[in-house]
């Protein structure tokens, strides 16, 4: 198979299982779950396949060819390592959900939306084009929003889908602002191989500081990267977010869709950092993701001490080292890159691990409650053996595979502190601070297996083979990455470092420390200082949740915005949806004057110079004046009759002005459809009140004022749009008119007549009159409507 075919495949393969899967569980019922996790298990295999053959590089379909926009894919280290988790951790999840979804409501929908998600990560994760990517990307939030909201019938649950559902489609619209920037300045939507943003960094970067949009379009990726993987202060969604079920959290919030903020980084690190100045120490791109994914990891640390839950806690743990992840890719060394690269890989398989752990507890002994949840080790052995090793491994304790990337962090963030100096000994002070939080809470929820057992608890099941078993072969991958972390690398790690980096990329290697270096020595501290405070880690958690009130907490600002956004949407609605016609053309025509007008002023627009147009003359001028006087009198006409006949004005003095131009053909049109209007509207308004009445003066002075800026507006846009060529058409088919008998054939074929007269009749003058039909039809309709109600005594 060709490289298209198999990534298609792959990518899409999911959507057809998802389409299936309501066929699927009419037959099969709940083990539709191994259904859906042999679907995962193809689309793995075609991933290994792509491994295996060592396909690398670009394969594109046109998708949109008028835009230059084609559903591009691309093959490297990155995008295989994020499709390897989302198809091999799927398989795990899904098979595992057959054991934990058992009486479950829902499973249906459950199933084919977890499909449905894998299919958008794998393709967020291949996607080489940046539409491609946004539409992928904004597929992964509709799909967690139904998984997370999962529980439709629980208040708690509505209330996390839509806050993960706001927060990360906002997120994905700064993106798309951004993604607009690049593809604008660099000419290409395409973000990676030959002829991509990535390829020419340098032009496309260029272009960016030239226009002063660099920063911003760093800032718009970067937002859009911190909503979809949880970094402060956007952390806020992730926690609710552990409302779904336990399956759902482990694969969307550990393994696979927020590691899609990540990939971000990771993806277009190469292009920011190629183009960085000679000589710049600490480029935007460092400034940014390092402090982003440093405070991150840290504050969410923290708060992890405090939770009370351990999925909550593992929530917290999940966005601390995403944080781990963003500072790591925000190092603009080598260091820096590798960290990224490989904690990717370490994270996802640890945290994982433990989430079906967690679902497993919860499971099995009925409370997700730290406080009475102690000695789970009786009960559950081969589950505390995988936690275990997964605590240990998140809490980067030697030898065990999390060691490994945070060793990597230290080393990166001390040689950044060492060739800038001054305030960049902060990223390295503060990573050692963060580490000691996330070496307390992966002890803490170690110790829910140690110690005597709770004798509140109860009896605690042993779970199922369906449970059991994926949890424990994450935690074998723990196991193999731990003895030999340099497999990891040399197998694919390698390949992810060589796909973030710009340029060449060298190899490294990893392995335990034979002698003493400043990272040893940060991570010697890190364990140290951790192990010292582990007794008053009781303590530590009153004092922080002692803290956390008011605006402190970050939910008081989500909740009090949300709040207030709400309050203001009744407020305007209130405003805006009187049922009176009037307030509704009020707010369509102002709200569309004031968007045109917007358009005008920020694309600079000018005004051109205004002149009489060739062929005026004094009685033309008279009678556009005399058509002026009549517009504004319809304004202060104390009946309906005396306003039309006023309007009529109007009609007839461009009937006029048409004499004046010699267009007795148009003058004769216009008298005709004119007299026509008159004579309906005379018939109509016999059934309409005679009188008017007082309007207010504020509602009188509103309408005054709308009808300036609207007639404002159509006055600018028409100056604006004829100021260049104003007289296109009408030059065109006077060059073709009159053509000599030798060449009519050819005016016949383009203009469809034998002379100018024809073709404006036909093509030009038959769609206005067609335009002007329609109107009438539709402003009878409405007076009929009127009158009817008016007869059965409704509110107008």
């Amino acid at each position: 198979m060709r490289v298209l075919e198999i990534v298609l495949a792959i990518v899409f393969l999911p959507f057809a299982g998802a389409a299936l899967t309501p066929l699927v569980f009419r037959v099969a019922g709940e083990r539709t779950a191994y259904y859906a996790a042999g679907v995962a298990a193809v689309c793995l295999g075609l991933v290994g396949q792509l491994y295996a053959t060592g396909a690398h590089g670009l394969a594109s379909i046109e998708w949109v060819p008028s835009l230059g926009i084609s559903l591009a894919f691309y093959v490297d280290g990155l995008s295989l390592l994020i499709s390897m988790l989302a198809s091999g951790v799927g398989v795990l999840i899904l098979a595992y959900s057959g054991g934990y979804m058992h009486g479950e409501p829902g499973q249906a929908k459950y199933y084919a939306t977890l499909l449905a998600f894998m299919g958008s990560m794998l393709g967020v994760a291949l996607a080489a084009d940046l539409f491609a990517l946004f539409t992928f990307w904004e597929l992964t939030s509709l799909s967690s929003f139904l998984l997370i909201g999962h529980y439709t019938s629980e208040g708690s649950s509505q209330y996390a889908a839509r806050k993960s559902m706001l927060i990360t489609v906002a997120g994905g619209l700064f993106m798309l602002a951004g993604f607009l920037l690049f593809a604008w300045a660099g000419g290409t939507t395409l973000i990676v191989g030959e002829g991509s943003l990535t390829a020419n960094a340098d032009a496309t970067v260029e272009t960016l500081r030239t226009a002063g949009l660099f920063v911003p379009s760093l800032l718009l990726l970067g937002i859009g990267a911190a909503t979809k993987s949880a970094q402060v202060p956007f952390h806020v969604w992730l926690p609710n977010a552990m409302e779904a079920p336990t399956p759902v959290s482990a694969f969307l919030h550990s393994a696979t869709m927020v590691k899609a903020g990540v990939y971000l980084v990771g993806r277009f690190r190469p292009f920011f950092l190629e183009a960085v100045p000679e000589g710049t120490h600490l480029p935007e791109w460092s400034l940014v993701f390092v402090t982003l994914g440093l405070l991150t990891m840290t504050v969410t640390a923290i708060l992890a001490v405090q939770a009370t839950d351990i999925k909550e806690l593992l929530a917290y743990s999940t966005a601390s080292h995403l944080g781990l992840i963003v500072a790591g890719f925000g190092v603009a060394n080598a260091y820096g890159a590798e960290t990224g690269a490989f904690h990717i890989l370490n994270h996802a398989s640890f945290k994982a691990a433990l989430f079906l752990v967690a679902g497993i507890v919860a499971h099995e002994a009925g409370t997700r409650d730290i406080s009475k949840l102690r000695g789970l080790r009786h009960d559950l052995p081969v589950t505390a053996l995988v936690a275990g090793l997964a605590s240990l491994s998140m809490a980067g304790v030697p030898p065990f595979n999390g060691f490994y990337s945070k060793e990597l962090l230290f080393e990166a963030t001390y040689e950044l502190a060492h060739e800038v100096g001054g305030l960049t000994w902060l990223f390295p002070v503060v990573a050692v601070f963060g580490s000691v939080f996330t070496f307390l809470y992966s002890l803490k929820f170690l110790s829910l297996f140690l110690g005597d057992r709770n004798d509140d608890l109860g009896h605690v099941h042993r779970p199922p083979l369906a449970m059991l078993v994926p949890p424990a072969v994450l935690g074998l991958l723990v196991t193999v990455i731990s003895v030999d972390p340099q497999l990891a690398v040399d197998a694919l790690v390698g390949e992810v470092y060589g796909s973030t980096v710009p340029g060449e990329a060298h190899a490294f290697s990893v392995g335990l420390p034979t002698h003493l270096t400043p990272p040893v020595a940060m991570s010697a501290i890190t364990i140290g200082i951790g192990a010292l405070l582990w007794p008053q880690y009781d303590r530590i958690h009153d004092g922080i949740r002692a803290l956390l009130h008011g605006p402190v907490r970050a939910n008081w600002w989500y909740d009090g915005g949300v709040k207030g956004l709400t309050a203001g949407s009744k407020s305007v609605a209130s405003r805006v949806q009187t049922g009176l016609l009037r307030t509704y053309a009020t707010w369509a025509l102002g709200a569309t004057a004031a968007l045109v007008v917007g358009g005008y002023l920020v694309a600079g627009v000018g005004f051109p110079p205004l002149e009489l147009a060739e062929g005026m003359t004094v009685p033309m001028v008279l009678v556009l004046l005399v058509a002026l006087v009549g517009a504004a009198a319809v304004g202060v006409a104390p009946s309906h009759i005396a306003g039309v006949l006023t309007l009529s004005i109007v009609g007839f003095m461009v009937a006029i002005f048409f004499i004046l131009a010699d267009a007795p053909d148009l003058a004769l049109t216009q008298l005709v459809v004119e007299t026509l209007v008159l004579v309906l509207f005379l018939l109509v308004l016999d059934r309409l009140p005679v009188y008017y009445g007082t309007p207010r003066v504020s509602v009188a002075v509103r309408d005054a004022a709308l009808s300036l800026i609207v007639g404002a507006t159509v006055f600018l846009t028409v100056v604006f749009s004829t100021a260049g060529s104003p007289d296109t058409i009408g030059g065109s088919l006077s060059r073709l008119a009159g053509v000599p008998g030798e060449h009519a054939t050819f005016f016949m074929d383009y203009g469809g007549g034998y002379n100018v007269v024809n073709v404006v009749l036909v093509d030009f003058r038959a769609v206005d009159t067609l335009g002007e039909v329609t109107v009438v039809a539709m402003a009878a309709l409405s007076v009929l409507t009127l009158v009817r109600m008016r007869e059965r005594g409704e509110a107008q």
